[in-house]
This record gives structure tokens, C-alpha cells and sequence, in this order.
């Protein structure tokens, strides 16, 4: 029989209020319409001005058009949370709540852009189509080792930012929160063992940036479903031709070949980065118990992750983090990705590099260290604190303008200010549309 859901859970109020609602976000005017003659300028005739001016020089788009705001969703649906393959429709609920913590956290027009697509190439290709219309992708839900083609295509075949929160954003994440947690435990980032449990987008990404930030790749020890990834496990060849990303790590990564399970892996480790499957006894205490002392753990695995924080601790890990908000610590890209669209868009960036994000990592992390100061089961601001996100997005603007990768150059005063004024006019719209019932309370 069913165990009937509480009253306050969230699923049972995503349900009603979806229903109630009809969808978490839509689009408003921002110019005023006073009288007929305003249709006159907002569309024809006056709009042709405008229309011949782009035709000359299409970047004026950014200027003269809202796409220098806007950012649209894509997913194929394919690997969507924990839900694996649910399709686009399937997949909508998703993005469209990414496209409202973009717009309040980040000021970010974001379009949530489910698409039925075959392969790579026509997803690809609808991506690509999108560009004149855009400031930037963001890339979602999409399966491995698809996601990898994809955004490896996309980022240098387009001249806008494209973003795979599932890589970027969460591996950016991953490392401002091992910033804050090395710290406290008297270590840094190169001569530090970390073990990563699962080789799907996140922990690959995570694996690539870490060793941009500075870490050793032989420091690193990768474990799939199968065991530890070596250079010689019997599956390379097939992953030479399969998954040619996993078949590099392999090679680069485990410095001391190591071979056996995440317990031969952990052995004598400073750090574990589990981003695999639901919890909570993927991982054990045995293993957490085989690290080195002053451990650190993430478990990512949402939403129930792959070991339970107390028993974490009670087998002797020191700072833990998982993806959920009801425990200390919580390691979630949302922490991110508004920030980083909001400074690459302020400043027209033509990419997001690994560089940005880096930045993006150190800002988010120093954050808390320059306020309120942190702790072992305080090691990133949370969501609620605004101000971070114009933080960081200021970090992530004047790091394009540093790479070259800005068409507009700003002031770190001009890129603060512009980043807190776009912020403050989303969360203040959301207070005056809440407070004359346009947006109504939801059902009782």
C-alpha cells in the first residue's frame, strides 16, 4: 500500500500549484502602451527603422532587441534529474522552473525549450538555428556521453556563451565548495587525493575543471559502476571509440593505478565527490571509514543522495555536503548559473571558459569568508542571499573582458552596479505583481 504524503509535501504542492498556476513563468511587456499612436513606433511603421539598422550591422541586435537578455533552455529530455529518459513534455516542469530561478536570481529572460530531437547533430542543429534570437544556451537533461559532443560542438561553432549546467554549472559548484572545505581542513588543492564516484556529466566536468584550478590529475581516482578507471581496465578499447572523454580521463587520472572499488579507491583519500546514483547506502560507512582523517565528502545524488550526512559523520567525515537545502552544506549549481549568465550577458560574452568559471568558484566561495565567515557545516552562502549572485556575476564579466571574450567592456564599479540593478528589478517585479494579485497566493 501507498504511504500517503503529508500535507506539506512538496511533490503533492508541485502537483496542485502546477495545475493552479499553468506553468511557472510568461512573459510581460517592458515598453508602455499609451495610446494607438504607440503601436506605431513599437511596430510598424517605426519598427522598420530599427529592423534596416540590424539589417546593416546584426550586432545591434544586442542593443536595439531584448536578446541581449535572453537565454533559452534546451534539453532533449533524455536524462532529466533522477528521472532518466522522460522526454520533452516530460521535461518541461524542469525548465521551466530553471528559467524562474534564473529570472529572480539572475534577472535572466530565460525561454524553456523542451525539443523532440533523433541525435546529436539535429539537436545540435536546432541549437545553432537559435543563435540570431539569443544571448545564450543553456544546455539541460541531456544523456552521456551526448552532452559532451554537444556542448564540445556548440561552444566552438557558435559565437554566443553555450553552458551545460549539468557540467559547468555543477562542477563549477563542486569546486567553490572544496575551496571553502579544503581551507578548513588545513589542505589545497594540488597534493590533495580526491576520489570521484560516478563518470557522468557532472563528476567528468568537475574532474576537468579541478585540474584547470590546479589539482593534480593524478591525484584523482575516477570509480564507475564497474570499479576504479585505470589505463589498462579490459573496457578502454571500447571507450576509446564510445566515450573518447571517459577514455582521456582514464588515461590522465589514478597516478597510482589503483584497481578494485570505491573502497580501494578511498583508501588513504582527503576527498570524496559522489555524483551518482540514489541513496542512501551507495556509499558505506566501511568506505568513508577507509579515508584519510579530516575527511571531506559531497554526496550530490538527488534527490535522496548516496549516503545519509549523520552517518557520514558518525563514520568519521569531517565537512559533508549534499545537493538538498534540509542539510548543511548544500552544493547546488543554482548557486551559480543565474550569476554567471548575468555577468556573461552584461558584458555580450562570446563564450563561457573554464577561466570564468574558475572566478565565478573563487567568488562564490570567498563570499561567506568576507561576511559572516565559515564553518564545517557552513561552507557556501545559500540561495536566499541575493547579493552573491551580483558578486559573482561581476567576477564572471570582468574575467570575459580579461580573456578577450567581452564585445563590451565595463568597469568593475559599472559591471556592479548594472548587475544589481538587473537583479533588483526581478525581485522587486516579483513583489509588485504578488502584492497587486496578478500573481495570486496559491490554492490553500
Amino acid at each position: 500500500m501507498a504511504k500517503p504524503r503529508r500535507k506539506d509535501d512538496p511533490s503533492e504542492k508541485a502537483m496542485e500549484y502546477s495545475k493552479f498556476y499553468g506553468g511557472k513563468v510568461g512573459f510581460a511587456p517592458k515598453v508602455p502602451v499609451r495610446s494607438l499612436n504607440d503601436f506605431s513606433i513599437w511596430y510598424t511603421p517605426g519598427v522598420a527603422a530599427v529592423s534596416k539598422a540590424i539589417q546593416a550591422d546584426p550586432e545591434l541586435s544586442f542593443e536595439y532587441t531584448g536578446r541581449w537578455n535572453t537565454v533559452a533552455i534546451v534539453t532533449d529530455g533524455t536524462r532529466v534529474l533522477g528521472l532518466g529518459n522522460i522526454g520533452p513534455e516530460g521535461a518541461m516542469p524542469v525548465m521551466e522552473g530553471k528559467a524562474l530561478i534564473y529570472n529572480y536570481l539572475g534577472g535572466v529572460n530565460a525561454i524553456p525549450l523542451p525539443v523532440r530531437v533523433g541525435d546529436e547533430e539535429e539537436l545540435i542543429s536546432f541549437v545553432k538555428a537559435l543563435e540570431p534570437s539569443l544571448g545564450g544556451v543553456n544546455l539541460e537533461d541531456i544523456e552521456s556521453p551526448k552532452c559532451f559532443e554537444v556542448l564540445e560542438r556548440l561552444r566552438s561553432e557558435m559565437s554566443i556563451p553555450v553552458w551545460h549546467d549539468d557540467q559547468q554549472g555543477t562542477a563549477g559548484v563542486i569546486l567553490a565548495a572544496l575551496f571553502n572545505a579544503l581551507e578548513l581542513t588545513g589542505r589545497e588543492l594540488k597534493g590533495t587525493r580526491i576520489v570521484f564516484l560516478g563518470t557522468g556529466a557532472a563528476n567528468m566536468a568537475a574532474e576537468k575543471l579541478l585540474k584547470e584550478a590546479g589539482a593534480d590529475p593524478k591525484d584523482i581516482t575516477m570509480v564507475d559502476s564497474k570499479g576504479i578507471l585505470h589505463a589498462e581496465r579490459e573496457d578502454m578499447d571500447q571507450l576509446s571509440l564510445r566515450n573518447k572523454w571517459k577514455y582521456q580521463v582514464a588515461i590522465e587520472t589514478n597516478g597510482d593505478r589503483r584497481t578494485g572499488r570505491l573502497r580501494d579507491a578511498l583508501a588513504g583519500a582527503d576527498v570524496l565527490v559522489a555524483a551518482s546514483a540514489q541513496g542512501p547506502d551507495v556509499v558505506k560507512r566501511d568506505d568513508i571509514m577507509a579515508m584519510k582523517g579530516r575527511a571531506i565528502a559531497f554526496f550530490l545524488a538527488n534527490p535522496v543522495p548516496e549516503m545519509l550526512p549523520p552517518d557520514a559523520v558518525a563514520a568519521g567525515a569531517e565537512i559533508v555536503a549534499t545537493g538538498r537545502s534540509d542539510y548543511p552544506n548544500q552544493v547546488n549549481n543554482s548557486l551559480l548559473f543565474p550569476a554567471i549568465f548575468r555577468g556573461a550577458l552584461d558584458v555580450r560574452a562570446k563564450t563561457i571558459t573554464d577561466r570564468m568559471v574558475i572566478d565565478a568558484a573563487h567568488e562564490l566561495a570567498d563570499f561567506d569568508k568576507e561576511r559572516k565567515g565559515i564553518s564545517k557545516t557552513h561552507i557556501l552562502p545559500t540561495m536566499v542571499e541575493w547579493e552573491v549572485y551580483v558578486r559573482v556575476a561581476t567576477a564572471v564579466g570582468q574575467s570575459a573582458i580579461k580573456e578577450g571574450q567581452a564585445r563590451k567592456s565595463l568597469s568593475r564599479k559599472e559591471a556592479l552596479h548594472h548587475a544589481a540593478l538587473m537583479i533588483r528589478h526581478a525581485r522587486t517585479t516579483m513583489g509588485v505583481l504578488r502584492r497587486s494579485g496578478v500573481i495570486p497566493g496559491p490554492p490553500a
